[in-house]
Order: structure tokens, then sequence, then C-alpha cells
């Protein structure tokens, strides 16, 4: 029996499934992935075995193998982090190779990943023209990959493809700020300026994982209550990708959170071996720790103030959406406490007007209304019924039914809401004035003030008035009891057409799950 067949069996490699084969790198090292794709097995076997200690920035090599050109698409699809293929051009068909880098650059759209042509047969693919029509980044003669040709091929490939991906993070990176500087005084707009401050630093240091923290101290165990509601993960790559909060974070072990914490209390950043723990305090006693992972010292001097003056410069649009931030906090805060002191009033729960702008906001999005219209709705919703507040007690408070005059009195309600509201170049007022003046109106045109019907009532009214009236009819008043559910829902699904919008309507009766987990976050209590 002859070598090959010790090593390898009887089989020739050409129908075996694809494999996954890691080169033993450093013990928690990331690795750079290498796909061979040939259709001889012998040819898988010696190129693991040259590379098996293989080595780029304290990386190994996790290589992978296919032995058609399919096989080497779906690796490519559920690997798209791929650094380098090495292609045979000769497999299942004479043009196979060729075929299969033309689907990675055009049909998967991979224009990062290294291609190297391998090829037995020279003739077969001649070099300027697979290089020039089907984007090969080298090409090779079988015969000329001697192990240290290999190893030069492989390792210069990885280089190129380093610097693609960095200069493709930092494209990225650019964008998310971009996108971001557009929006700054949303609170949204908070984490995507930090996924774009993280992936351009990451450029920079040629990172792979990494995170971004943020909170108001660091005084305890990172692992404890009190501390997790102090500091988030705003966002993380890499390994870090998954986490989200920092008490449901597996990888941030407590030698992450102490080296955090030391950074903190000594108000500097510091590095820890190869990992660099950077320190950038903002206003209002915040803190800003972004983490990087294996980024190495080596030209550390030159970049250092530059990261200091980027980051200055990102703690001071952090200072801006917190500031921001703090005041539409208190601008809804007025709203709802507003809401409230009308609905106490009239003998309702504070959890009535809170409700009501839950379900608009679920509403307004249902009906495609964009994030910043539907938030809109929802703070300026709770003041709808602003106008009660000049309505007489003997009116508002009555127990029975009303006469026709004292009806009468309560439609003034929307004219004194408008009035009350109206005037205001604010955004959100100006909103509420709507919904004061227009929540009433039925979509058949029998409401008041006005009789508008149909689309002719503002969108802004017709959602609050469904919500509204669901609400109204679940819960208890002063003049009735609550309806049971299955009823409440039959008489909005009578009213489709009539008093409300159908397409509200059925976006309200598609997402009762929803509805009702409102209903329950905010119950009202005996």
């Amino acid at each position: 029996m002859g070598k090959d067949e010790l090593l390898f069996g009887e089989d020739d490699g050409r129908s075996a499934a694809p494999e996954v084969e890691s080169a033993k790198p450093e013990a928690g090292a990331p690795r750079w992935k290498l796909l061979i794709v040939d259709d001889e097995q012998e040819v898988h076997a010696t190129t693991r075995l040259v590379l098996n200690d293989f080595t780029f920035e304290g990386a190994g090599l996790e290589i992978l193998s296919a032995y058609t050109g399919a096989q080497a698409l779906d690796l490519m699809r559920e690997h798209e982090d791929i650094a380098v293929v090495l292609l045979d051009v000769v497999m299942e068909t004479p043009g196979a190779g060729l075929d299969c880098a033309r689907a990675i650059r055009q049909g998967l759209g991979n224009h990062l990943v290294r291609i190297v042509l391998r090829t037995g047969q020279p003739g077969q693919a001649p070099e300027r023209k697979v290089i020039v029509e089907y984007d090969i980044n080298d090409y090779k003669n079988k015969s000329e990959l001697t192990s240290q040709g290999l190893f030069t091929t492989v390792y210069t490939a990885i280089r190129s493809f380093r610097d693609m991906q960095s200069i493709d993070k930092q494209r990225l990176g650019l964008r998310y700020i971009i996108d971001a500087s557009g929006e700054f005084f949303k609170q949204r707009s908070l984490k995507k300026l930090a996924r774009g401050v993280l992936t351009q630093i990451e450029a920079l240091f040629r990172l792979r994982s990494s995170l971004y923290i943020s909170g108001t101290g660091f005084a305890a165990a990172l692992d404890s209550a009190s501390e997790a509601a102090a500091w988030e993960i705003i966002t993380a790559t890499g390994k870090y990708s998954s986490c989200q909060v920092a008490d449901h974070c597996a990888e941030l072990d407590q030698e992450i959170a102490g080296r955090v914490r030391r950074v903190v209390e000594n108000g500097r950043s510091m590095f820890f071996g190869n990992d660099f723990v950077g320190y950038f305090p903002t206003q209002k006693n915040r803190h800003h720790v972004i983490y990087m992972e294996q980024c190495g010292r080596e030209g550390w001097e030159e970049v250092q103030d530059l990261l200091q003056v980027f980051t200055n410069n990102v703690g001071i649009a952090f200072d801006n959406i917190y500031l921001n931030q703090e005041i539409l906090d208190t601008q809804t805060e007025v709203v709802l406490r507003l809401g409230e002191v009308v609905e106490s009033r009239s003998k309702e729960t504070a959890y009535h007007v809170i409700r009501v702008a839950e379900y608009s906001y679920l509403l307004a999005r249902a009906m495609g209304l964009d994030e910043q219209e539907a938030l809109v709705i929802k703070l300026a919703s709770p003041m709808h019924d602003v106008g009660k507040i000049g309505i007489p007690d003997s009116v508002l408070l009555k127990p029975g039914p009303l006469t026709p005059e004292e009806y009468a009195v309560i439609k003034t309600h929307t004219d004194i809401g408008r009035k009350i509201l109206g005037g205001s170049e604010r955004i959100l007022l100006k909103e509420a004035a709507v919904i004061a003046y227009t929540h009433h109106e039925r979509w058949d045109g029998a409401g008041y003030p006005c009789g508008l019907a149909g689309e002719d009532i503002p969108r802004s009214g017709r959602i609050t008035a469904l919500a509204d009236v669901f609400d109204a009819l679940s819960c208890d008043r002063v003049y009735k009891k609550a309806w049971p559910r299955d009823r409440v829902l039959g008489f909005i699904a009578e009213e489709r057409g009539r008093m409300f919008d159908p397409g509200l309507v059925d976006a309200l009766l598609e997402r009762q799950g929803e509805i009702l987990l409102i209903q329950d976050r905010y119950r009202d209590t005996p």
C-alpha cells in the first residue's frame, strides 16, 4: 500500500463532504479563515500540513475544505468572513473554478476575500485573462507552490485582506457617523453614533472584538444589580457582539470588569498586556469606556493624540444627546402629569392617559408612520381631553345620562383644548392641539365639532379617537362599569367604517396580543 493510501485511504476525495479544521492557534485568539477549493484530497492534506503552524498577527488559521464549486459557494455563504480562497480551476467541469470566482464576486457580492487561483494546467486559464476578467488576486501554478511559496502566498493574501477589511470598516464607521449626525438629538442616534465610533476605532487599530460602555459609576462588582442599573454596553463587536446589557453578557468576565473599574477609578486610559481600556469622561458625571482586545502597542504614540481628540468630540456629542433626552423626558412628564390632572378631575385613573399614549403609538406604527411621527402622537395624545378642565363639575362628574344641554356643554371641551394648546410653534403642542380638537370626529362624518369625515380627519385625531374609546369601554368610568373584552372588540368591529377608520380597526384587531400586554402593564389599581 502506498503513502497516499496510508494517509487518505482509497477514496480520491472527489465526492467528499466539506470539512472544517483548525490549525492550532493560540488559545482564545481569533483565527483567519482560509478555504481550500480543490477536487484532489491530497492537495487539501498537503496544504493543511504546510500551514499547520501558520500565524498572522498572533492569530492562526481556521481551514475549510470544499471539493466542488457548489460546495465552496455554500461555505462562502455560511462563513462571510473568509479571508483567502485557494481555488483550483479544473474540478467538476473544466472551468468550475472560474465560475466559482465569478459567483463569489458577482453573485455573493464579496469583494473583500482574496482569491488565489491554483492550477496544474496553466493553458486552461491564461493568467492575464483570468486576473482581469474574474477579479482574481493572485495566480499560481501548483508546481511553483513549494512550502515557502505557499506560506508567502497565504501570508500576503491575508495581509491584503486585513487591509481591505480595515478600509471597509472605516467606510462603514463613517457611514454610521454620518447617519447619526443627521439626527444627533434623537435618542436612537446615540447607539448609532457609538457604533460608528467603535467601527472607526476598530479600523484604526485593526481590531476584531471591542466594547463601548457608558455609565455613571463602577464602584461595585459589575455583576451586581446596583451597578448594572448604572451603566450599559452601548455597542459591541466581535465575540462581544451579542452583548446588549452588562448584566446579561456571558463574555464580560470579572477580569474585564476589574480592568474597567480600575481605569475609571484612576481616571485614565491603560494598557493591560495587549488589551487597551480607554477612559473618556463626559459631563454630568458619566464615563465612556472603550475596551479594545488584542490591539497591541505598535504605533500607539502616533495615534494617541488623535484618539483623544476623537473621543473628546464624541463625548461632547453624547452630552448633547443626554441633554436633549433630559429635555424630552421632562417635556413628556409634564404632558403626562397634565393629562393625569384632567383625568383625576374626571374621576378617572392616571393610567388612562398612559394606556392611550401606548395604544396610539402602536396604531401609528401599524399604519406605517415612522418612529418620530409615532412618538409625537404618543406624547401628544395624553392631552386629548385637556379641554375638560373648563367643564363645570356638575356636568363633568354627573353619574347619570346627560341632558341635551349638558351634552352640548361637554362637547365644548374640544374647542377649549384647542385654545389652550394652540398658538405654540412646538411640534408636540401643535399636534396635541389637533388631537384635542378632532378626537371626537367620526369616520362617517357624524362627529363633532366640525363633522369631518374619512381622511379629512387628521390622522392623529383618528388614532387617538380609537385608542381613547377602546380604553374607555375597557375600564370602569364614573358613569359605567368596564365592558367584557369580547363586547369591547365586538363594538369596535361594528363601528369599523362608521365611527372609526377601517384601517385602524383592522390594525387594532390584528394586534390584540400587544394591546393586552399594555393593559396588563398599566392596569388600574383599586
